[in-house]
């Protein structure tokens, strides 16, 4: 079983790798911090389907209400751990006692209502497992199945939210999740490729054209 400071000693050591490359033209949102550039470069935009990488992601956009996104970020490997890698069968179970013990764990969002939602929404996500097959496809019927691909040139011109995200909080929140306002629906969409925000600049846009 790896330990809290080997989980952390990786994940410094891979922002280190990618800070070494930090001279490439990025969204500037990232550049605060090698842990944001890792994460920009390998992971934001990138089109998710693993049913257990959507949940992880739909409960840390949960989490960052009204935090940074970076504060979740060095938190991640803390929340891997405490919610059983984001298994959703296994969150689903959480009872109240459990509940009071994550109130007691440092490494995550110790905030009660973020945790039951957590949850509250992994039940919810069984249903929709049930009900569609997979939550992917579920979740990708707001975008047509395919990602909406932005060209902004500033990211004054990124929106906080879209129709898209508007629709998908309103079934979500009918669906009985919880922290699913369409802000953070939008940012799940950015984080999960359904959006594609990198700017025109960015060295990932223009990696994407020539994988085209």
């Amino acid at each position: 079983m790896k330990t809290r400071r080997s989980q952390s000693s990786k994940v410094r050591n891979q922002a280190m790798h990618v800070s070494s490359k930090s001279s490439r033209p990025r969204c500037p949102w990232c550049l605060s911090d090698p842990l944001s550039i890792a994460y920009h470069d390998r992971e934001w935009g990138r089109p998710v389907h693993n049913d257990r990488k959507l949940i992880e992601m739909l409960i840390l956009e949960g989490a960052q209400a009204g935090l940074s996104w970076i504060t979740i970020l060095r938190k991640r490997e803390n929340y891997r751990r405490a919610f059983h890698r984001f298994d959703a069968r296994k969150i689903s179970k959480y009872t109240s006692a459990k509940v009071r013990s994550l109130l007691k764990d440092k490494g995550i969002v110790r905030n009660r209502l973020k945790i039951e939602s957590a949850v509250r929404n992994a039940r919810a996500f069984l249903h929709i497992q049930k009900e569609f097959g997979t939550f992917d496809h579920y979740i990708w019927q707001f975008v047509g199945g395919n990602p909406i691909v932005n060209r902004w040139s500033s990211m004054r011109q990124v929106p906080p939210t879209s129709r898209e995200s508007e629709a998908m909080s309103k079934d979500l929140k009918q669906r009985g999740f919880r922290f699913v306002g369409s802000t953070i629906c939008y940012a799940f969409m950015q984080a999960t490729g359904m959006v594609d925000d990198h700017l025109q600049m960015c060295f990932i846009r223009a990696r994407k054209r020539r994988e085209r």
